[in-house]
């Protein structure tokens, strides 16, 4: 078995772990600056939105020894607004300019021809009005909305309306920190990236799911034992599933790693961009969600109702009833060369008595060869 493997059975044995639940307001610190990092780079730079979205051009050069940032310079200088420029296999141009108005499309593509010095007839303008953007960026929203609404009624009649909330605060968790991410970074938003974070979201939810599934199995008549309080089993519910977590969170970024840093950054095709950075960030933050958002917050509630209080209470009366024993219980037990103990008094020097060991690994001691020959004739005679 592998080192990961070996250690992956050991997690779900419940051998070894670490403590994500207990140390849950660590992981809420650290989310909550995240998140308002996201929405501060939201609210000064904003989203870079596709012509999809605002409406726009889009420009098809043939091939042309101008580059792509003399292009960009002379189709802003043309249109009067901001231009995305992308060099093509074929040695062309595909030249983006958003916002503009698609009456003065043949004006800026007849100042394209000229600079770029290409015939008119062979650039090729694709127009894209402003209201089917609109459309486009509504549908996209009431798609959103709805599939919000349908995880939580789902995950309500699957498990419970707390996990439900929790798989809920963890989702926007993941879209904002996604969406802040666009915003820091520049990249343009496209339906590609739409794509990208409806993906990302039903990913999450499967890995939230996993952790929930397990820790329902673990919760049945908790309150009837009194080991475990339910954050201690929610916590050994993540760590039994970390290992699975971590290697399809891997498996499922390697590759939208090669589109985002190889596709989009070393081969240059910017398209790639925008669904790939979606993905990268959204995976990435649905694992982590899952695990240091998610399933904490269900402790979170879970720990505020009656019962699961009184359970508690109930186990950590036992653990410190157990802890004075265990004292009472060392203090009582004569150690090495120390003088005989009151409850020694009297006994003699043969008798074995068992040690007073607390713990999983206390074994009663067997009695002496020459205790169990005391009062035995020894085989001789006098």
């Amino acid at each position: 078995m592998s080192r990961l493997g070996h250690m992956g059975a050991r997690l779900y044995r419940g051998e070894v772990g670490y403590d994500f639940v207990g140390k849950r307001k660590i992981w809420y610190a650290v989310s909550i600056l995240i998140t308002i990092t996201a929405i501060v780079g939201l609210a000064v730079r904003g989203l870079n939105m596709g012509i999809e979205f605002q409406g726009g051009a889009v420009f098809t050069t043939p091939k042309t020894s101008v580059s792509a940032s003399q292009a960009e310079h002379t189709a802003a200088s043309a249109s009067g607004h901001d231009a995305i420029v992308q060099e093509l296999g074929t040695g062309g141009l595909r030249i983006q300019i958003s916002g503009v108005d698609p009456a003065a499309s043949d004006q800026i593509k007849a100042e394209l021809s000229k600079e770029l010095g290409v015939k008119s007839d062979d650039i090729n303008a694709d127009l894209v009005g402003p209201s089917w953007g609109e459309q486009i960026a509504n549908k996209a929203w009431t798609g959103l909305a709805v599939f919000m609404v349908l995880v939580v009624i789902y995950l309500a009649i699957a498990f419970e309306w707390r996990m439900a909330i929790a798989a809920l605060i963890a989702l926007i968790h993941d879209i904002t920190i996604t969406v802040g991410i666009y915003a820091l970074v520049g990249f343009e938003v496209t339906p590609g990236t739409v794509i990208g974070l409806l993906t990302i979201l039903g990913y999450s939810l499967y890995d939230t799911v996993v952790v929930f599934d397990s820790l329902k199995e673990q919760t049945k008549d908790l309150t009837k034992q009194t080991r475990w309080t339910y954050s201690e089993v929610a916590n050994r519910s993540i760590n039994s599933t970390l290992v699975r977590s971590i290697n399809t969170t891997v498996v499922a970024l390697l590759p939208v790693a090669g589109l985002l840093f190889i596709g989009g950054g070393v081969l240059g095709a910017g398209m790639l961009n925008d669904i790939s950075l979606s993905l990268f960030v959204g995976l990435a933050a649905g694992a982590y969600s899952s695990i240091f958002i998610a399933t904490p917050l269900v402790a979170d509630f879970k720990e505020r109702e009656p019962q699961m209080k009184a359970l508690k209470k109930r186990i950590l009366a036992k653990r410190a009833a157990a802890a004075r024993d265990a004292e009472s219980a060392r203090v009582r037990t004569p150690q090495d060369g120390d003088p005989e103990g009151p409850e020694d008094a009297g006994l003699d020097d043969d008798d074995d008595a068992a040690p007073a060991v607390v713990g999983p690994r206390a074994q009663r001691a067997q009695p002496s060869s020459r205790g169990r020959g005391r009062g035995r004739p020894s085989g001789k005679r006098r």
